[in-house]
């Protein structure tokens, strides 16, 4: 296990290593400081993604499942689309960042919260909970698609730009209260890995172990939460790379243990979105962002884990 671990290690390093350094040419400072802004987000979102997908799969029970289900995404696009039709594209250009940051990270965070703060009083509301951000989800894309057509062809450019994950637009100014929110949540929810590790069994074998199964449930569902919203308003939406990144640390990890799917999904996931951005800057000189072949691979990964599941 620690070798598998130390292997992951060595190629998230490696990553990073050739992402920083190759055809660095003129201004090298210059070329760093950029790099290493776009590198930050890289593993803010990394981290951020994998850690709360593994939660949420665990407290959910099922391992073919986003935190993107509880509709924060679907919230996200919502949110600016109707940004650009209150204030149209110049208006909405003119926006502080931060201003947009922490609205949109507070959105949905509340959305998060309406949806799963009565498990603090009910129990087994799970799937209901579920099914109801799905609904959300549908619900908030088809505004925004309404809003889509309702607004000028040139302000829709601005939306369709702002709603696809892009490492290359990523803020300076937002990284570091993105980077302290999460590494607040992370701290809280390390402490809990070894609850986690009981609560995979199921919420009767939980309770039996003394776990106040609704208020962890509740509580860390939150923490997903935050996380993903962070992670939303500073790139955008990211739909399955947590499940991509998960379904490939199961097949190199072979366990689930809380404290090490942690670390490996966090590696597995900055490698993965660290090489791929490499890839896409000096072999394919940005052709496609990186956001649409997440969403690709998760794609095909989402397909493949639903027959595998079929043929068992």
């Amino acid at each position: 296990m620690s070798r598998r671990i130390l292997l992951l290690c060595a190629c998230a390093l490696a990553s990073i290593i050739l992402y920083m350094t190759v055809e660095v040419r003129g201004n090298i400072w210059f070329a760093l400081e950029l790099r290493s802004v776009k590198l930050l987000a890289m593993i803010q979102v990394a981290i951020a993604i994998s850690v709360s997908t593994v939660i949420f799969q665990t407290i959910t029970g099922n391992r073919i499942l986003t935190p993107s289900i509880m509709g924060m995404d679907a919230l996200y696009i919502f949110i600016q689309s109707l940004l650009v039709f209150i204030v149209g594209g110049a208006g909405y250009v003119l926006i502080g960042p931060e201003l947009k940051f922490f609205s949109e990270t507070a959105a949905m965070v509340a959305l998060v919260c309406a949806l799963f703060i009565p498990l603090l009083r009910f129990s087994k509301l799970i799937p209901l909970l579920l099914l109801t951000g799905i609904v959300l989800g549908v619900l908030f894309r088809s505004l925004a698609s309404l809003i889509g057509r309702l607004i000028d062809p040139n302000d829709f450019t601005i939306v369709q730009t702002t709603t696809v994950a892009n490492f290359n637009q990523v803020d300076a100014t937002l990284l570091l209260p993105t980077i302290i929110l999460t590494a607040s949540v992370l701290f809280i929810v390390w402490r809990q890995r070894f609850k986690l590790d009981v609560m995979m069994l199921g919420p009767d074998t939980a309770i039996s172990f003394g776990i106040n199964w609704q208020k962890m449930s509740a509580a860390l569902l939150i923490a997903v939460g935050v996380l993903v919203s962070a992670s939303t308003a500073l790139i955008g939406p990211v739909t399955f790379l947590g499940l991509l990144v998960v379904a490939v640390t199961d097949r190199i990890i072979k366990t689930r243990r809380h404290g090490v799917m942690f670390v490996a999904s966090s590696l597995v996931a900055i490698a993965g979105l660290v090489l791929g951005q490499a890839m896409l800057e000096h072999l394919f000189d940005n052709v496609v962002v990186l956001g649409v072949l997440i969403e690709l691979a998760g794609g095909i990964a989402f397909l493949a884990l639903l027959l595998s599941r079929r043929t068992k």
